[in-house]
């Protein structure tokens, strides 16, 4: 994909400005951009479904690096390159809504949530929540997340296991005490079923709470959701709170010393829990289902491992991960980012026009649903000579500065940059250091699972891995 112009600013002025996604734009306001209308009715919805990554690349080997497509009921435009990723997440005009970009999605489920925010409203309300992610917070979940991986991962050696729904159930359970501030338990499982199910629904081709239908169980779940963090928020603040996540965005405040609203709370914890362990699980996934393809990346991994921890202690226990090392696992943290090149947990990212651009040469209008594609970013030969290679050691710093800044965007970038990253980094590093001073993490010879590649990519069988104890 060739590097593009700089693109132009948006227009002070535009004839449609729109104040929400069920406001849509005349399809003749697209006759320009290059591109294909599908099928009647359906347009490219199941093409689209059936390989989503095939059909981007072939939409932009066909028609450029800017086209159209209608799925869903709705047309679309791609922005396709590190250009185009850098035009829409770092959005240095305010061009682009988030908010209205991920409503027809989210907004039934997750409501307010951060990433459906916009300019000063994001600003304050993420500036407030940051509190939650600093210094003594992040000690805090770094001992709750050392003991509860350390206690679920001593049971997974021997046979063959299924890794992905293991780790998605370790991840709910260390959110309930991270997150939550909750001990495992009846209450923390009834919380994660209802995330689950509001997960689901999220992408649930039906679309309204209908019995005996995803969408229905979700908007159960949220209901509930929702009562239990009302109650828990008066409570904290009553109490003082505690350490745990919740606690913090509980007690934020704004600039003006004011607290957030209760309403406001709630949406934001329910967003934030629903974010991060998907996210995280799949790519912790992703990084042992590689770590086992490249058994001497692990083992490099591995000695990495035992040189900053100290390796098993006299009884053949593995030490923990102190949170002042954490920065000390350089070569884990370049495996991790190249997993999370080689199978980004968000392939794709939608916004809203709200004004009218150009780019590429052509001039969007303001109102155009457009959406970048990570994933194909993330495997373009311009930027990561042999894409299907896996490679550490593309995330030495001397590469990462030649790089274009935004060829690399797993976490987003500009604003709404991904606001646990840090989290997500941690986790995953306490989780090797375990698995590492443990188990040789090991996949029969010639194993490919097929992936879920969309909306959040999964092994489709759930990763047959074994773990051998050393």
């Amino acid at each position: 994909m060739a590097s593009l112009a700089e693109p132009k600013p948006a227009r002070e002025a535009d004839a449609f400005s729109p104040s929400h996604w069920s406001e849509r734009i005349s399809p003749e306001a697209l006759e320009h951009i290059p591109g294909d209308a599908g099928l009647p009715i359906i347009g490219n919805t199941f093409r689209m479904l059936a390989d989503p990554h095939g059909y981007a690349r072939y939409m932009a080997e066909t028609y450029g690096p800017v086209y159209k497509s209608r799925a869903f009921g709705m047309w679309n435009v791609m922005l396709i390159g590190a250009d185009a990723n850098e035009l829409l997440l770092f959005d240095r005009d305010k061009i682009f809504s988030s908010e209205q970009g991920w409503g027809p999605v989210l907004d039934n489920l997750f409501p307010r949530g951060l990433m459906l925010m916009d300019f000063d409203h994001h600003r304050a309300d993420r500036r407030a929540l940051s509190i939650a992610f600093k210094p003594e917070p992040m000690r805090h979940y770094a001992g709750s997340l050392n003991r509860g991986i350390a206690e679920t991962v001593k049971h997974w050696g021997g046979s063959e296991m299924r890794f992905y729904p293991a780790i998605k159930q370790l991840t709910l359970d260390l959110a309930a005490e991270s997150f939550i501030g909750i001990p495992w338990g009846p209450e923390a499982d009834h919380i994660n079923r209802a995330f689950v199910d509001m997960v689901q629904a999220s992408v649930a081709p039906i679309r309204r709470p209908l019995p005996f239908t995803a969408m229905k169980r979700g908007v159960d779940g949220r209901a509930f959701l929702v009562d239990y963090f009302t109650r828990e928020t008066h409570r904290r603040r009553a109490e003082g709170g505690g350490q745990d996540m919740f606690s913090q965005f509980a007690t934020a405040t704004r600039e003006d010393g004011g607290l957030l609203p209760v309403d406001e709370v709630v949406d934001h914890m329910n967003f934030l829990m629903m974010a991060a362990h998907d996210t995280i699980t799949s790519s912790a996934t992703s990084l042992v289902y590689l770590l086992a393809k490249h058994p001497a990346w692990q083992e490099k991994l591995r000695q990495e491992v035992v040189a900053v921890t100290g390796g098993p202690d006299a009884s053949g226990n593995p030490r923990l991960l102190d949170y002042g090392d954490l920065g000390k696992l350089e070569l884990t943290e370049m495996a991790f980012k190249e997993a999370l090149r080689f199978i980004p947990p968000v392939p794709s990212l939608p916004r809203r026009a709200l004004k009218s651009f150009e780019f590429g040469g052509y001039e969007i209008p303001a109102g155009t649903p457009c959406g970048i594609n990570i994933h194909l970013v993330h495997h373009s030969e311009e930027h990561w000579p042999d894409p299907e290679r896996f490679d550490p050691m593309r995330f030495t710093p001397d590469l990462v500065k030649e790089r274009h800044k935004y060829a690399w965007v797993p976490f987003g970038g500009g604003a709404h940059m991904c606001l646990g990253l840090h989290f997500a980094y941690m986790q995953v590093k306490i989780l090797m250091a375990q698995l590492l001073q443990r188990y040789s993490m090991e996949i029969e010879e010639g194993y490919e699972p097929k992936w879920q590649p969309w909306p959040i990519p999964k092994p489709r069988d759930g990763l047959k891995v074994t773990f051998k104890p050393i």
